[in-house]
């Protein structure tokens, strides 16, 4: 078994060999800034991360993941100030829908969430950067905030394979109007101004507050240590954000801060970057409310290898909702034909015979197409061998087993946990009409139960009502 990952750092593809072969894989991944929804853009980077924790895990290393949660920048703080709220009140309702929505979309829990307001984290920041100005890789400017000094860093710029003399000014520095050293030259520690109210930390320099980039380095080692694995995000992230990370970070430790750098491409819409500025975002409510399920939209979301651009649209939500009614409709099959046979009475050498082309495939780089492949191919073959009688309830529950491998990455399965009340409500409705031979009655209702990503079969035993999906 040879894992190979693509590193952004390298550009290239490597074997991974994490720092400690026999312990775990120290992962850092960042997560939202909590000024508004996080839209599907940023669940697509959440969803690819989640697809490599179960992977590594399904190959048996233990993953220790640690995914920030920014609330302090200048969004937050514009949006705090706006809204006429406190900063932490402001945030509040955000943090929770994230997590609602992590939870919506099966996405596993970090085991840690560090919040950047946190006096702890803080003071993490507080020492990076006196350790960053004893060394002379820090500077305080007129403007009383302190800056980190790129020219002595040589390493800069070597993520995003730049020349650091063609830098031009970012917009994440802290204003070019001042008196800076170099245009690239970033902001450590942000010195109060009116703008940012009550939003304000002591330090060694003035009361002010964290810059973004640090908050990520402090946060990573001082759950992680000095050194990671594995450190995730989306293509945006490369620069300056997570450049500015190694340079802050080695510049503390002299040590290599990250070994595999894993970026996730953009999710389109109409060809265009979805984003928050352009205003052509959708959030996981919006497509929620169209009748999706939140496995399907993971599905939707995940489908297309990380590095590929995404194109999102609702064909391609119906796509991803006809392949869920197949894995559906195929694990059905398989427990009628096995109910003869309990699953525990399945012995080990059976699973073990089974193809494992499906971890293969995400061995080289998350191969998401390849896996589903051969998952769609596995379906076809036993649902053929199902129509002509040729395989027995043995062999169903050796398939079953296999899914229910596959699926600890994949987090498809099963049925939603219930039917909604309103869709209760017209499934009775419907029942009633047919009683009482409103057949016309019956066909509209059975409508507006599809229309709202329902279906309402009539079989021998009564009304079923299941989510719409594909045979």
């Amino acid at each position: 078994m040879t894992i190979r990952f693509f590193n952004t750092y390298s550009r290239a593809l490597e074997e991974f060999s994490p720092l400690d072969p026999g312990g775990e894989v120290k992962m850092y991944t960042c997560g939202p800034t909590v000024y508004s929804h996080a839209h599907i853009g940023n669940f697509r980077a959440y969803l690819f991360e989640d697809l490599l924790q179960r992977h590594l895990e399904l190959r048996d290393y233990k993953v220790r993941r640690v995914m920030n949660i920014t609330d302090v920048d200048d969004k937050t703080i514009r949006g705090s100030r706006e809204a006429g709220v406190p900063l932490a009140e402001f945030t509040a309702p955000f943090k929770q829908a994230f997590f609602e929505d992590i939870d919506t979309l099966r996405i596993k829990r970090a085991d840690f969430f560090p919040e950047a307001t946190n006096p702890r984290e803080i003071a993490a920041m507080i020492g990076m950067i006196k350790r960053l100005m004893e060394r002379g890789l820090a500077y305080q400017a007129e403007d009383k905030s302190v800056y980190f000094r790129i020219n002595k860093f040589p390493e800069y710029g070597r993520l995003a394979h730049f020349d650091l003399s063609e830098l031009r000014s970012t917009g994440r520095v802290k204003s070019d109007e001042y008196d800076k050293e170099h245009v690239g030259d970033f902001a450590l520690w942000k010195a109060w101004d009116e703008e940012d109210g009550p939003v304000k930390w002591e330090s060694p320099w003035g009361d002010g507050r964290p810059g973004w980039h640090i908050e990520c380095s402090a946060m990573a080692t001082q759950l992680l240590g000095e050194q990671l694995d594995i450190h995730c995000g989306g293509v945006d992230n490369i620069f300056p954000h997570h450049e500015a990370e190694i340079a802050q970070t080695e510049g503390c430790t002299g040590k290599k801060f990250v070994r595999y750098w894993m970026h996730c491409a953009h999710l389109m819409v109409d060809g265009q970057k979805m984003s928050k500025s352009l205003g052509n975002f959708y959030t996981l409510r919006d497509v929620l409310a169209k009748g999706y399920s939140g496995r399907e939209v993971r599905y939707a979301l995940m489908r297309v290898h990380y590095r590929a651009p995404l194109n999102f649209t609702w064909e391609g939500m119906e796509e991803a909702r006809q392949a869920i009614g197949r894995v559906d409709d195929w694990v059905r099959r398989l427990r009628e034909c096995g109910a003869s046979l309990q699953l525990a009475n399945l012995g080990e050498g059976q699973v073990a015979n089974l193809p494992h082309g499906f971890e293969d495939a995400l061995d080289d780089d998350l191969n998401i197409s390849g896996a589903l492949g051969v998952l769609f191919e596995t379906i076809r073959e036993t649902n053929r061998a199902l129509d002509l009688g040729n395989l027995d309830s043995g062999a169903a529950n050796s398939w079953l087993k296999w899914w229910e491998r596959i699926d600890r990455v994949l987090a498809i399965g099963g049925e939603e946990s219930a039917v909604p009340a309103e869709i209760a409500a017209l499934a009775e409705a419907r029942v009633q009409a047919r009683l009482a031979k409103d057949w016309r009655k019956s066909d509209e209702l059975r409508d507006e139960i599809a229309a709202r990503g329902w279906e309402a079969r009539d079989t021998k035993d009564g009304q079923k009502i299941t989510r719409r999906g594909g045979t």
